[in-house]
């Protein structure tokens, strides 16, 4: 009886123990998620968005070209100007002066000209009848080629300080808004001070500042779409207008202009924008590389490689480590020369986890 009982326990323990190490082996079964993306070709990744600012199309800084007081200041920030208003003047004794100077320098010299005419007419009518001899009347000759000169001279400095004298002066070279101004009455200025901003025209431009990996994809004449979070999301085409041929020092990126094909007077300078550029064209849509991401890409002693998933079901997924020959970085990725075909699923994101092998699940 009692070897019967012992029987009975004995395969009750067992039983248990089996139960447990099932129920241990079940929880080992837990997978570890992976990111992964589908191998393609250079087109898939056709678009790419960058932040940038609203600015008017034509921003002109207005600046005095020599140095004195301001005098007199006819417009604040915000105000609407026609071409040819006054914006500031600078009360510039020295100038004004100088060009007085020219003024009475230039009469002075008129005058003595037309006297030196005077005496030559008179001397070349003596001269003619016999009555003077020809040194005299070449000396006479002479006496008003040197007045003639004078006055010529005199002409040309009065005509440099009247140049001098608007240097002092500020008008809109268009219509327009100031958009800013630095400087008062009574404040000096040397040459050379921005005294206003005028944003001139209707038209509207997105300033972004594009990566050196993307800037040499870009063209002028290329078409983008711009997105503005203040008008909810209302989107505008664009057309790429000009782009930075040196790198901007501070932000270490391309300065690129893009104008806006239909702007509205909703679109304000200093909004904030998103543009979108499409770099599917002709030179790519026709590249059948294979396109990988960057960060898809690992280095060991044997050379690049990068870890394919390898699912039946697209759920889960077994890992298995596979060498590559990358080529030539794009905007994209790397281009893979060979090694992958297009379709095989890779993991991106925490290589130096994964093991070859080891079952995963797919995320």
């Amino acid at each position: 009886m009692r070897f019967t009982k012992y029987i009975l326990l004995s395969a009750f323990i067992f039983l248990t123990l089996n139960a447990c190490k099932k129920e241990v082996e079940k929880k080992e079964e837990v997978l570890r998620p992976v990111r992964y993306e589908t191998v393609g070709a250079l087109g898939v990744q056709k678009t790419r968005t960058f932040s940038g600012i609203a600015k008017a199309g034509d921003k002109i800084e207005l600046s005095f070209r020599s140095s004195g007081i301001i005098s007199k200041v006819n417009v604040s920030k915000g105000q609407k100007v026609k071409k040819g208003d006054l914006i500031a003047k600078l009360d510039n004794v020295e100038a004004n002066l100088a060009y007085e100077q020219t003024i009475s320098a230039l009469n002075s010299a008129k005058s003595a000209m037309n006297t030196a005419k005077s005496e030559l007419d008179r001397m070349k009518s003596l001269y003619e009848k016999g009555s003077k001899s020809l040194s005299e009347y070449e000396k006479t000759k002479n006496s008003y080629q040197n007045a003639l000169s004078q006055y010529e001279s005199a002409k040309r400095n009065k005509g440099i300080q009247a140049t001098q004298l608007s240097y002092g002066v500020i008008t809109a070279p268009k219509d327009g808004l100031i958009a800013d101004t630095e400087g008062g009455v009574g404040e000096r200025v040397s040459a050379g001070h921005q005294f206003a901003i005028l944003n001139a025209g209707d038209q509207m431009k997105i300033e972004v500042g594009l990566p050196e990996n993307v800037v040499n994809t870009v063209k002028t004449g290329m078409k983008t779409v711009i997105a503005f979070s203040s008008l909810d999301q209302k989107t505008f085409d664009g057309t790429v207008l000009e782009v930075a041929p040196t790198v901007d020092d501070d932000a270490a990126t391309y300065t690129t202009s893009i104008g806006i094909d239909t702007p509205t007077a909703d679109i304000k300078p200093g909004m904030a924008a998103k543009v979108t550029f499409n770099f599917e064209n002709a030179e790519t849509a026709s590249d059948n590389s294979i396109i990988i991401p960057v960060k898809s890409v690992g280095e060991d002693g044997d050379g690049n490689f990068v870890y394919v998933i390898e699912s039946e079901d697209g759920v889960t997924g077994v890992i298995k480590k596979q060498t590559i020959e990358i080529g030539e970085l794009t905007t994209a990725g790397f281009k893979v020369k060979k090694g992958l075909s297009e379709g095989q699923k890779i993991a991106t994101a925490g290589l130096q986890t994964l093991l070859e092998g080891q079952k995963v699940k797919l995320q």
